[in-house]
């Protein structure tokens, strides 16, 4: 019998996550020169739309009460 344990979707480091580690290691080999802002822009702007998201489904909800 075989232990083999299948893992759910939705895990892992995802495009965004991966695309930071890579300008992050771009920035420190100095391959690019950009600013630390562009370098972690995929964190923020990542998290930035899912801010505004949240915001768009709140504003709706409430609209409906």
């Amino acid at each position: 019998m075989s232990n083999v344990k299948v893992h759910g979707g939705g895990s892992g480091i995802g495009f965004c996550g991966l695309l930071t580690i890579v300008f992050i290691v771009l920035k420190l080999t100095g391959t690019i020169a950009w600013s630390w802002w562009w370098v972690l822009a995929p964190m923020w702007i990542s998290i930035l739309i899912a801010i505004v998201v949240l915001i768009i489904f709140v504003c709706i909800v409430h609209a409906l009460k």
